[in-house]
């Protein structure tokens, strides 16, 4: 069954989208791999998370068209849902590592959620469904 494997997220520097997904939203580093031109090709996906599951390719931006939607490529829309089990506990660990959030912990029928910013400015949804 086909399903989607990958999610591009264009940023401007390869370390240093590495060590925030994983240092500061505690993601795990699945693949690091020099391409012999200059680029990598790096993945990276929440703990735990199963082959096959949505991952995030960091893709370096080559170009100033490129350079120009890091940071904006939802328009400034929330455009990434990081689900979580344990709200509190991600929250608190996510504020230690300098995760800046937008907002205050809402509790919605929904879930618990905040809205929280990456390295570059994209906006990012912290979700505990109800």
């Amino acid at each position: 069954m086909p399903h989607i494997a990958l999610i591009t997220l264009v940023v401007r520097d390869y370390d240093e989208a590495i060590d925030f997904y994983t240092r500061a939203l505690g993601f795990e580093l699945a693949e690091d791999t020099d391409r012999g031109d200059g680029s990598r090709w790096v993945v990276v996906r929440p703990p735990g998370s199963v082959n096959g599951a949505v991952a995030l390719l960091l893709a370096r931006a080559k170009d100033d068209a490129q350079r120009a939607s890091v940071g904006a490529q939802t328009g400034g829309r929330v455009g990434f849902f990081l689900h979580t089990e344990d709200f509190a506990r991600d929250h608190s660990r996510m504020l230690a590592a300098g995760v800046r959030f937008l907002e205050e912990p809402r509790h919605e029928p929904y879930g618990s959620v905040a809205v929280f910013e990456d390295l570059y400015g994209n906006r990012w949804d912290l979700l505990e469904p109800a």
